[in-house]
């Protein structure tokens, strides 16, 4: 399907740091194969993951994405990325894109560097024709806080707001988001953003993983499952913390803590683990399996990320009809459907209940409570389900984007970013 009939297809090229297990990766891939059926030319772009993270580019192919590499793309800045830029400005010349889309901050920065180069690095701009070309990118998430020192931090806050500037669209994944990284940080005009919910491919598993039987997990546990990377931001020590303040408050709370994935941190959560006492009462599964035959296991899933965009393993779980908990960052008023009240440390949702970031206690009472309510969680769930099949589908991811595409192309610009740079040349 294309935006005008007798047109060409529009070229796209999206370019991302990293295909690892994530929110990110997901919508990249399901973004170029979905588009790619609507008419589009597509082509993706990746780096490669860092020492001791999955490498997802085997799940990009079984929807038949075949990811262009480059080995100088890493997550960390460096003296590397003026080869990166090149690399990506000589894609460019070969691939003709119209549409240039980049993800998370790594790919953001070098790819619209590299797009800024492709626009106007020709003879017709002599002539005040650069090449048209539009350049979006995407927030997953950000680094303005809980990654990095203030100074680096700081650093990263002025690199995004130059890069506003030669970007036409950015686009983010909920409300909440938009205003933290536009009004409280002050990246971007208002004009220039969008926002475009993750899209998930929800399906049914066809058995459930049998993570209960091979971590020896009793059915009359109340099993929390938390699905990530075990590395800072994701603050996992809280759900220790909340676990061990739960049991010590009621010593009869049947409660297990299941961590599904891996990372650089969990020697440390499992000495942790001992010295809260609750080594029996957690287990570290590591990556067992397809995910969506761990979820139906679940009595609930849980988040205590410092900072997140729209939580990807949260959806994927309602999608499951899975309840849900989690700290008060990033999206979590965007998954949770409607207020229904605020209790004694934590508040009650639709979809499951919130927390504030850092409060263990606080925590500890909305696991007891929702042990102490079986009927609730069920409702929940099943409203859960309903909420994520209808706001979080693939096909509205693929639909939004294409659309936004269509617009951007072939209609005038929202903003015209020659002018912005010059703008923030003479400024």
């Amino acid at each position: 399907m294309n935006a005008r009939r007798n047109e060409r297809p529009l070229k796209v090229v999206r370019i991302i740091d990293r295909l690892i297990y994530g929110g990110p990766t997901r919508n990249v891939v399901f973004l170029t194969e979905g588009l790619a059926k609507l008419g589009f030319e597509c082509a993706l772009i990746t780096g490669v993951p860092a020492n001791g993270e999955a490498d997802m580019t085997f799940w990009a192919q079984q929807y038949d994405v075949e990811p262009l590499r480059i080995g100088e793309m890493s997550r960390e800045l460096g003296p590397r990325d003026v080869v990166v830029i090149l690399k990506l400005w000589r894609m460019f010349k070969q691939l003709r894109p119209d549409i240039i889309h980049t993800h998370k901050s790594k790919a953001g920065a070098a790819g619209r560097v590299a797009a800024f180069l492709y626009r106007y690095w020709t003879p017709s701009t002599l002539v005040g024709r650069p090449r048209k070309v539009r350049i979006l990118h995407t927030f997953h998430g950000h680094i303005f806080h809980s990654y990095y020192g203030r100074l680096k931090t700081a650093v990263f806050i002025r690199i995004e707001r130059a890069l506003a500037h030669i970007t036409d669209c950015i686009i983010t994944v909920s409300e909440q988001q938009k205003h933290e990284i536009r009004d409280t940080f002050r990246v971007g005009l208002r004009t220039q953003f969008r926002v475009i919910p993750l899209g998930m491919d929800f399906r049914d598993a066809a058995t459930p993983a049998g993570l209960r039987d091979q971590c020896g997990i009793g059915q009359q546990e109340f099993l929390i499952g938390a699905v990530g990377r075990l590395c800072e931001v994701k603050n996992f020590s809280l759900l220790l913390q909340a676990v061990a303040t739960a049991r010590r408050m009621n010593p009869s709370l049947r409660l297990h803590l299941a961590f599904i994935g891996d990372g650089h941190l969990r020697p440390g959560l499992e000495t942790e683990a001992a010295e809260l006492g609750i080594s029996q009462n957690v287990t570290f599964a590591g990556f067992c399996g397809e995910i969506d035959a761990i979820y139906p296991e679940l009595d609930i899933a849980a988040l205590s990320s410092l900072n997140e965009g729209t939580p990807l393993a949260l959806i994927e779980a309602m999608g499951h009809g899975r309840p849900v908990i989690t700290t008060e960052v990033g999206g979590y008023k965007d998954i949770l459907g409607e207020p229904v009240s605020v209790a004694d440390g934590f508040s009650i949702w639709a979809n499951g209940v919130s927390v504030r970031s850092g409060d263990s206690r606080g925590y500890a009472k909305a696991l007891s409570f929702l042990v102490a309510n079986p009927d609730l969680c069920k409702q929940m769930g099943e409203r859960a389900r309903h909420y994520a099949w209808q706001n979080f589908s693939r096909e509205r991811l693929i639909w939004d984007t294409a659309a936004l595409y269509r617009e951007l192309w072939f209609d005038t610009p929202r903003r015209d970013a020659s002018q912005a740079t010059a703008n923030a040349v003479a400024g």
